[in-house]
């Protein structure tokens, strides 16, 4: 039963030590941080991270593992059973901004991304240890295979760094696939200032509904018309031959306030 439960969450202990090492050197605890620890699981990052005097919250889900956490006394750790993707930061953290940190189960990593993006003014920074594809995806670069939505949406509001790869032998038990780590650092202000969040994210996941074609076709599965994809065009400097991973951060932003806000220009 306990083998199925933890299957069905995604859990992944990391047990290799100097992986653990360099991940609490990229995290940088200072003794003034406020620290949030998805997912903790057997505490081996937890108890790494509680040495560097900052304040640390570690959640974790499964009340099995309550207790080992527990186990140990420590006068800046606070641990509760939580699902990370049912709270509010901004009330954890009691409106300071914090960093979020953890190795995220897989089943969780997408929608925890985006729940941080929801939640960006109460978060100054996150280290997360991420399937390989996905921390790629984050990290992605304009006219590469792996630049998608999750690439544009992250990249407006943090400065986006893949450190390094971690393989499936660091793990108990092992994942069939190889993990990496990334660091997210908020930017002072937004690299563009986006008036409607959920419209842009709408409009950016239909702008790659199908990598395969040519933006425009995607666009007008949107029902926007094509003579004011034409328009929107020359006005963004985008090329009519341009696929969706071909499109820079500033002008999807660009386009997307020519096609939606611009409503005297159809």
């Amino acid at each position: 039963m306990r083998k199925s439960k933890r299957k069905a969450l995604g859990q992944h202990f990391l047990h290799d030590q100097d992986v653990l090492r360099r991940i609490v050197k990229v995290i940088d605890p200072q003794p003034e941080d406020l620290i949030v620890e998805i997912g903790a699981g057997k505490g081996a990052l937890t108890f790494c991270l509680t040495k560097k005097k900052a304040q640390i919250i570690a959640l974790e889900k499964d009340k099995t593992l309550i207790p080992s956490l527990k186990k140990k006394e420590f006068s800046n750790l606070t641990v509760l059973e939580k699902d990370a993707l049912r709270i509010k930061f901004g009330n954890l953290l009691q409106g300071r901004e914090g960093k979020i940190v953890g190795n995220l189960p897989y089943a969780i990593s997408s929608p925890l991304l985006f729940k941080v993006l929801e939640e960006k003014d109460s978060v100054s920074s996150c280290v997360f240890l991420l399937q390989k594809e996905v921390a790629q995806r984050v990290c992605a670069l304009p006219g590469t295979k792996k630049y998608a939505p999750l690439t544009i949406l992250f990249q407006n509001d943090f400065e986006a760094h893949l450190h390094f790869p971690v393989k499936a032998s660091s793990f108990s038990p092992p994942p069939r696939v190889e993990s990496a780590l990334v660091s997210l650092r908020k930017h002072p202000k937004p690299f563009s200032l986006i008036p409607h969040q959920e419209g842009f994210i709408r409009f950016i996941r239909g702008a790659f509904r199908s990598r395969r074609k040519k933006l425009a076709n995607n666009l007008k599965a949107l029902d926007i018309p094509p003579i004011r994809i034409k328009k929107a065009y020359i006005a963004c400097a985008i090329e009519e031959t341009w696929r969706p991973e071909q499109v820079s951060l500033s002008r999807f932003v660009a386009l997307y306030a020519y096609l939606f806000d611009n409503q005297s220009t159809q």
